[in-house]
C-alpha cells in the first residue's frame, strides 16, 4: 500500500534488535505490520474447578493459595512452584526463572491461572500459567485475542503492542470501495475491518470486520484478471507454429505411454499453438499426473520452429529439476536444442554468460525463477511462457513475464486441485484444461489418520523404511516454538527424532532459511545423503524425489485438506510403495471427518469438492488451504460463496465502466493502480 509506509522503527520500543525480528516476518513499514493479520484468536473462557480442567487443554481455574509460592534451583534454573486447592482437587502451579512471583503469589491471596494442563509426575499441573486478578480476567473475557505468526525472540504480546500502537498512529485509508457495493453486500467501512480483524470484541464482530476484507482480496484480484483478460482475448498470434515430426518422434520414444488425459490436453495445447491465435491456457493436473511432460513438448514445438519458450518456476530446487531432467531427456533423444538455466543465486559471470545465450538465441528453452523477468534478461523471439505452480505467482508477474515477448503464448501450470467453478473465476484469463488421470505405472499411496499415541509406531515403521533403502519426510505446521499455539515445530522436532533415531542421518528445512541452504538441503535429500527431512510446507512445492515412500504430516488438523493433498503428493512418485501418516493432535469436531476425505482417496479434485461441501461460510477458524495464492486472508474453499458473489459483480462493473473512469469509480481506480503496483513491487527486483 501506498500509505503508512514509515518504518517499523518508528514505534516506541521497536529498535534495531526488534526491527530485524519484525523483518524476519515481512514486516518492514507500519503498512505491513497493519495487515499482518492474526492467524487465529484466543478467547478466555469462564473458570472452572480444578476436576473441570482437561488434560493437553488450556483452561482458567481461581483459587486463594495457601502457601506463599517457593523457588528453588535445579542446573541453573530457577524453578518457582505454588500449590492451588479446592474442594475438587489439587493443582501444582510451575513458573521457571520469575523469581519476583514469589512477591505476588503470598498465602492467602486469590488469583485466576490461565494455561495448559498437563499430568506430570502423576500430579495436575499447570507450567508458565498466566496470572489475573479477577477484574483483570473479566477484561480478558469481554475480548477475542489475536494470536500471531511468531518468530524466536518475538513473541505474540510484543506483536500485539505494536498492532495496538500502529493502530493509533496510523494514517487512514480513503475509502474506495464504492458505497452502492458497501451498501448491497453490508460491507464494513475499511478503517473499521482493519480495527476489527486484529481486535475484535466478539466473533460477530471479528466475521463482519473480515468479509469486508476478504471482499476486497477478491474483488481487487478479479478485477486484475479482468484487465488481463481484456488485453488477451482473441488476439491474433505473431508465432503461428507448425507441427514438426521431431517433436511427434520424441512423444513415439519416451520410455511411457501418455495417458488418454494427458493426450487430450496436449492436444488442445498444440491446437492453440498452431491455431493462430495467442494462447492462454490454464493446464490443471493432480500432483504426479504428468503435467511437466506436456509443458516439456510444448517448448520443443516452440523451439523446433525456430522460437523461443521459457518456463518459470517457483523455486530454484524446482528450476534446478526442471533443467536437469529437460537436459537428460535431451541427450537420451539426441535433441538439438539447447536449455539454459536462470536463477537468483548464480553468481555475476553466470548470469552473463546465461543471459548472452538468451538473447543471442544460443539458448532455445530457458528456465528458471523469478529471475526470468528481470529487466537484464532479453528473448530473442519469446513466442512461450509456463509459469509452474501458478498460485505461487501474482497476477503482476504472469504479466511482467508475458511482456518480454510480444503477445506470446502462455501456458499456466498448478497442482492444486480446485473446483472446476471456482477455476473459472479465479482463471478468468485463461481457457483450462485438466488431466485427471494418474499414470498406470503409479502405486496408490496408502494413507492412515493416527492420534498421537501412534506415534512411535511411526518411528518404527520410518526406520524399517529407511533400512530398505527408502527416505522419509516429516511436516510439522511451525518453524520454532511459540508461545501461544500449541504445535509441532521443525527445530524441536529435529532435536527428538535424531534422539528416537541415532542412527539415521536427519536434516530440517524451513521457508526462513537463506535460499542457498534451502538448495543444499534438497539436493542433499534427493541425492540419497539425507535419509529423513523435518521440514515445514516449504517442501509442498519441491524436488522430485522417487526414493522418498513416507510422508508423515505432525498436526495434520492444522493444515487444509488441499494443502495436506499436495504434502502427501511429493511421496508415490517411485516404483515403492509408498505411506502417508497424518497425526490428528486436535480433538475439534468435524476434524476427523475432514481428514477420513484423505484416508480414503488420492483424488485431489474429489478432495476439493467434498472439502468445500463440508466448510461453512462461518467456518474461519480453519487453517487457510488454497495455498498462497494472492491472499492474505481469504480462503477460495471457506470463502467460495464470497468469491462467487464478487465474480458476478465485478464483471457487471467492469461492463459498465471498463476503465473505472467515472467519479464513483475514483477512488477504486486509484487503489487497483496501488495493488497492481504492489504485485510487481513483490518481485524485489
Amino acid at each position: 500500500m501506498a500509505y503508512n509506509q514509515e518504518s517499523i522503527r518508528t514505534l516506541k520500543g521497536i529498535g534495531e534488535k526488534t526491527g530485524k525480528l519484525f523483518e524476519k516476518l515481512g514486516v518492514f513499514t507500519i503498512g505491513d505490520l497493519l495487515g499482518y493479520y492474526p492467524r487465529a484468536y484466543h478467547t478466555y473462557e469462564a473458570p472452572v474447578s480444578i476436576k473441570e480442567l482437561t488434560i493437553d487443554i488450556a483452561g482458567a481455574v481461581e483459587g486463594i493459595l495457601q502457601k506463599t509460592a517457593t523457588v528453588r534451583t535445579f542446573q541453573r534454573t530457577q524453578v518457582i512452584t505454588a500449590s492451588l486447592k479446592d474442594g475438587t482437587g489439587t493443582l501444582q502451579l510451575t513458573w521457571y526463572n520469575m523469581p519476583f512471583l514469589c512477591s505476588i503469589l503470598q498465602a492467602g491471596t486469590c488469583h485466576i491461572f490461565y494455561g495448559k494442563v498437563i499430568k506430570k509426575n502423576n500430579r495436575l499441573t499447570m507450567e508458565q500459567p498466566e496470572i489475573f486478578t479477577r477484574e483483570s480476567y473479566q477484561a480478558m473475557m469481554m475480548s477475542m485475542q489475536p494470536v500471531y505468526g511468531q518468530t524466536k525472540g518475538l513473541g505474540n504480546k510484543a506483536i500485539t503492542r505494536a498492532v495496538a500502537q500502529a493502530l493509533d498512529i496510523r494514517k487512514m485509508e480513503r475509502e474506495y470501495m464504492p458505497a452502492y457495493i458497501r451498501k448491497k453486500y453490508e460491507l464494513a467501512e475499511y478503517n473499521y475491518a482493519l480495527e476489527h480483524i486484529h481486535f475484535p470484541k466478539d466473533r460477530q464482530e471479528l466475521l463482519f470486520a473480515r468479509k469486508r476484507l476478504v471482499f476486497d482480496e477478491f474483488f481487487l484480484f478479479l478485477i486484475a484478471v479482468g484487465r488481463l483478460k481484456e488485453k488477451r482475448q482473441d488476439r491474433h498470434s505473431k508465432y503461428v507454429m507448425k507441427k514438426t515430426p521431431q517433436a511427434e518422434e520424441v512423444i513415439h520414444n519416451l520410455p511411457y505411454e501418455l495417458t488418454k488425459a494427458q493426450k487430450k490436453v496436449l492436444a488442445e495445447v498444440e491446437n492453440d499453438m498452431t491455431g493462430g491465435l495467442v494462447m492462454n491456457r490454464l493446464v490443471q493436473g493432480d500432483v504426479g499426473s504428468g503435467k511437466t511432460i506436456i509443458a516439456v513438448l510444448a517448448l520443443l514445438l516452440a523451439a523446433y520452429n525456430g522460437y523461443q519458450g521459457a518456463i518459470m518456476a517457483p523455486t530454484e530446487v524446482l528450476a534446478r529439476q526442471h533443467y536437469e531432467g529437460m537436459a537428460k531427456l535431451f541427450e537420451e533423444q539426441g535433441i538439438h536444442k539447447i536449455p539454459v538455466l536462470i536463477t537468483g543465486s548464480m553468481t555475476a559471470k553466470e548470469k552473463r554468460i546465461a543471459c548472452e545465450k538468451i538473447e543471442n538465441h544460443e539458448a532455445d528453452i530457458i528456465i528458471g525463477t523469478h529471475a526470468l523477468i528481470q529487466e537484464k534478461v532479453v528473448y530473442d523471439n519469446l513466442a512461450l511462457v509456463i509459469t509452474d505452480e501458478q498460485h505461487r505467482f501474482g497476477v503482476g508477474q504472469r504479466g511482467m513475464f508475458e511482456s518480454k515477448g510480444e503477445a506470446p503464448h502462455v501456458m499456466v501450470m498448478s497442482a492444486t486441485p480446485i473446483p472446476r467453478t471456482l477455476a473459472i473465476i479465479l482463471y478468468g484469463d485463461l481457457d483450462i484444461s485438466i488431466i485427471d488421470e494418474l499414470p498406470s505405472n503409479r502405486l496408490p499411496i496408502k494413507n492412515c489418520v493416527v492420534n498421537t499415541g501412534y506415534r512411535k509406531n511411526a518411528y518404527s515403521f520410518i526406520k524399517k523404511q529407511i533400512e530398505e533403502g527408502r527416505q522419509a519426510y516429516v511436516i510439522c505446521p511451525m518453524v520454532e516454538e511459540s508461545e501461544m499455539i500449541e504445535a509441532e515445530n521443525v527445530l524441536d522436532y529435529t532435536k527428538k527424532l535424531r534422539s528416537e533415531l541415532p542412527a539415521a542421518a536427519i536434516e530440517y528445512l524451513h521457508g526462513k532459511m537463506k535460499g542457498k541452504e534451502k538448495n543444499r538441503i534438497m539436493e542433499r535429500f534427493a541425492a540419497g545423503e539425507i535419509q529423513i527431512l523435518v521440514s515445514t510446507t516449504v517442501i509442498e512445492v519441491g524436488v522430485n524425489v522417487p526414493n522418498a515412500t513416507v510422508m508423515m504430516i505432525e498436526n495434520a488438523e492444522r493444515f487444509g485438506l488441499a494443502q495436506l493433498h499436495q504434502l502427501r503428493g511429493r511421496v508415490g512418485r517411485g516404483k515403492h510403495q509408498s505411506y502417508c501418516i497424518m497425526v490428528n493432535c486436535g480433538d475439534q469436531e468435524g476434524t476427523q471427518k475432514r481428514l477420513d476425505i484423505l484416508n480414503r482417496s488420492n483424488d485431489g479434485f474429489y478432495i476439493a469438492s467434498e472439502d468445500l461441501k463440508l466448510r461453512g461460510p462461518g467456518d474461519i477458524f480453519g487453517i487457510r488451504q488454497s495455498g498462497d495464492m494472492e491472499f492474505k486472508l481469504a480462503d477460495i474453499f471457506t470463502d467460495a460463496n464470497i468469491l462467487k458473489t464478487v465474480s458476478e459483480e465485478v464483471t457487471e462493473l467492469l461492463n459498465r465502466d471498463r476503465d473505472l473512469a467515472t467519479e464513483e469509480h475514483q477512488e477504486l481506480r486509484r487503489r487497483m493502480e496501488e495493488y497492481i503496483e504492489a504485485s510487481y513491487d513483490k518481485l524485489n527486483l
